[in-house]
């Protein structure tokens, strides 16, 4: 099943998309798509609905955030041993947590909105996972049980706030727009291993990632279960587990975005996003 929110911002209906790729309307049968409608029980109900009976919605409308009301949007770094390499870090021996302000995540083809001191605005292509019931201290070989679904995140980041800003990471992660997530909230049921997901991204057209989650150093079931370790995970959490090699930060020279370049990115059974720099 394919959960999505659609509309205008501050107007957006919960929706799901059908096998013909037709988004239908569920705002009569559930009032969004945010962490009361990501658990166990209520997934069963929607999957329980026959999608034509839905009505139907028009193929350009904006697709907005598929998860409503995050309230912690947390973020792993350095996931990926190729990546580690070419930013000249350390491969972490245990996962590095950082956390991205919930207010920067938007819309899967809405614009990267540039910061008016942003000089290193860079890319990075990951799958993120949306947490459907309460989670502490959750075993590992129980913690891909607490999973809602699957979803395709870009967490732009802008480097210099990132790293020479005092070394915080999130202050180079959690501008408005700096999170955009979807097109699709994907159920676990369609996506039998998460662990062999391609992902990439591209910039102008140009390929700029190509990845796989097979790479990853610490698996969605590792990773889940650690950070319920030092804090509770709660329905409509969004974790976004690390990017692969290619980012701007790694070229040589580094290259970073400006102004007016198309960036795309997607994965495996996700879906794919577009969004285009501009400045504020």
């Amino acid at each position: 099943m394919k959960l999505l929110r659609f509309g205008l911002p501050g107007s957006e209906r919960p929706g799901l998309l059908d096998d013909a790729g037709t988004i239908r309307d569920l705002g009569g049968v559930v009032p969004d798509i945010r962490g009361s409608t990501l658990s166990r029980a209520s997934l069963e109900m929607l999957r329980s609905i026959v999608p034509s009976s839905l009505p139907r919605v028009d193929d350009d409308v904006r697709l907005a955030p598929p998860v409503a009301d995050t309230r912690h949007f947390i973020a792993v770094g350095l996931n990926y041993i190729d990546h580690a390499i070419e930013t000249d870090t350390p491969i972490p021996d245990q996962p590095v947590i950082f956390s991205k302000a919930p207010s920067c995540i938007v819309g899967p083809n809405d614009n990267i909105v540039m910061p008016r001191e942003a000089r290193m605005l860079d890319w990075e292509a990951e799958v993120a996972v949306a947490i459907g019931e309460h989670a502490f201290e959750l075993a590992e070989e129980d913690a891909l049980s607490v999973v809602a679904g699957y979803l395709v995140c870009h967490d732009v980041s802008e480097r210099d706030f990132q790293i020479h800003r005092g070394g915080q990471w999130i202050k180079g992660k959690s501008s408005p727009s700096f999170g955009p997530i979807g097109p699709w909230l994907v159920t676990p049921d369609e996506v039998p291993d998460p662990q062999n997901l391609t992902l990439w991204l591209t910039v102008n057209g140009v390929s700029r990632q190509s990845g796989s989650t097979a790479k990853m150093i610490f698996s969605f079931r590792y990773l889940i279960s650690y950070i319920s370790r030092f804090m509770a995970l709660e329905p409509g959490d969004i974790i976004t587990t690390g990017t692969p090699h290619g980012v701007g930060l790694g070229m040589k020279p580094p290259v970073f975005l400006e102004p007016g370049d198309v960036v795309e990115l997607g994965a495996d059974g996700l879906g794919q996003q577009r969004q285009t720099v501009v400045l504020r």
